[in-house]
């Protein structure tokens, strides 16, 4: 079977960044650079974006491109002889199944959310209420599932169509109308009246907060949300570089992704941060932020019934371009492996991903005593916690050693690959970091994941994480040694 290709640069440009881009670039992104020293946090931002972020996108588009398959079976194109590299991919097919399990689910909320303040019901209702209507939706399963099978039928009713015809052409609409409206938004905002407090607060450096909050834990900060906003490491960029031609160098192209990723998250600080300076309330980070502290903003804000619409239009717009993305690698994964046709990997998926969905919507109801990580988690959190913390920078690492090590692909046959056609290329004098340092600073960020979720918890609890933690790493080393010949 042929491989589809995009049909524009614009195209693949706008369709990866839309799987870069989520809600965590909504609420919080904003809430850290506030709370980290401004202008001063974004900058840092930025510096680890292009040292962490650039060098694995890369890497991921280049073994897309090279092999034309997606993550499934990409391995197995370019591994060598007697090599286990290919074992990693159920890992992060795991990973897509499970990001989609609560992705679809809070991409629902969002759409729900859009529908209810287009029709006025968050108008002249006080906190209490706004509280009230959060915590409802979240007790009634039924309203919950709903809006997560529109969610899905939506993002797969546009992967059935096609690569060209159904995800390029409707994810460029989807992402241009989600900047139009992010600008909208933003432009709205900062003319509010009392908004200045806000743009300094989230504009301006400030390097007193950032000693208050500890130099190391604001460029913690800075390292973390800048390797997981590209949502890096199970094969969500490989599969649009498998669409690629091999007329424009990888490097080039990443960097407008990467741009256009940092644009968005940049935009909504412009959005959340001065409307919540304007009318008083402290941003804060998480789903209150957007479920709770927002509506009450508009519902005080002159033609707030719209200007709410418009904002969970945009989050949707955000949630369903990763959707989309997500589900465009998941379909490949039947076509590549099985040898499915399109629409009956489509077909199989909407029931599988429906069926997989419902342990995270009872999550918050009849399953709410099921505390997975936890006093207070969810089985949403679990699920979170598997993708973010774990499959995502473990496959960055098998990525790097991928694409650095002899033992698997090799650097040269990587620099070959992301240096084809025209445009930026990758510079050769990183190989050493990116072969011994860039790895290790990966790890790091993982291990700090699992300290940070359990260090607060018992001894016995900490010690039995940790060594699951060390347990995956040492997992996935293990799949870069060469195996001997038999």
């Amino acid at each position: 079977m042929k491989r589809e290709k995009f049909g524009s640069r614009l195209g693949f440009i706008l369709v990866s960044a839309g799987c870069a881009i989520g809600l965590g670039n909504v609420w919080k992104f904003p809430y850290m650079t506030g709370k980290y020293g401004g202008a001063a946090f974004i900058l840092i931002y930025l510096l680890f974006l292009i040292i962490l972020g650039m060098p694995i996108i890369v890497c991921e588009f280049s073994v897309g491109r090279a092999s034309q398959k997606s993550i499934a079976t990409s391995y197995n194109t370019l591994e060598p002889l007697y090599s286990r590299w290919h074992h990693t991919r159920w890992f992060a097919i795991a990973g897509n199944y499970i990001l989609v399990m609560f992705y679809s689910c809070v991409g629902g909320w969002m759409l729900y959310y859009c529908f209810r303040m287009a029709k006025g019901e968050f108008l002249n209702v006080d906190a209490v209420q706004v509280t009230q209507k959060y915590e409802s939706m979240l007790q009634t399963p039924g309203l919950l599932l709903s809006w997560t099978v529109i969610v899905i039928l939506i993002a797969f009713g546009i992967c059935n169509i096609g690569l060209q015809k159904g995800v390029e052409k409707i994810m460029k609409v989807t992402m241009l109308c989600l900047l139009a409206i992010m600008v909208i938004l933003a432009v709205r905002s900062v003319t509010l009246s009392g908004s200045a407090e806000g743009l300094k607060f989230y504009l301006i450096p400030d390097f007193e907060r950032m000693k208050a909050n500890g130099i190391g834990n604001v460029i913690f900060g800075a390292m973390s949300q800048a390797f997981f906003t590209l949502s890096i490491g199970m094969g969500g960029m490989a599969i649009f570089g498998s669409y690629l031609d091999k007329s424009r160098s990888l490097t080039g192209e990443s960097l407008s992704i990467v741009l256009l990723d940092t644009f968005v998250a940049l935009t909504a600080g412009l959005i959340v941060i001065p409307a919540c300076f304007a009318f008083g309330v402290e941003p804060d980070v998480g789903p209150g932020l957007v479920f709770v502290t927002l509506p009450n903003i508009f519902a005080q804000m002159p033609g707030g019934r719209l200007w709410g619409a418009l904002f969970f239009l945009f989050l949707f717009f955000a949630a369903l371009s990763t959707i989309v993305g997500v589900f465009e690698n998941i379909v490949s994964f039947g076509m590549d492996l099985f040898h499915f046709t399109r629409k009956k990997s489509v077909g199989i998926n909407i029931i599988l991903i429906t069926l997989l969905s419902i342990p995270c919507i009872l999550g918050f109801n009849l399953l709410s005593g099921f505390q997975p990580l936890g006093a207070g988690t969810t089985i949403m959190d679990m699920e979170d916690f598997l993708v973010s913390n774990n499959i995502l920078p473990l496959g960055s690492v098998v990525y790097l050693l991928f694409c650095t090590h002899k033992n698997g692909w090799g650097w040269d046959n990587f620099i070959q690959e992301a240096n084809s056609g025209e445009g930026l290329k990758f510079p050769q004098f990183v190989r050493g970091y990116m072969t011994y340092v860039l790895p290790w600073i990966v790890v790091i960020i993982y291990l700090k994941g699992y300290y940070d979720m359990f260090s607060k918890q018992s001894t016995s609890v900490f010690v039995i994480w940790m060594l699951v933690a060390f347990s995956f790493l040492f997992m996935i080393l293990a799949v870069s040694q060469k195996k001997k010949k038999i």
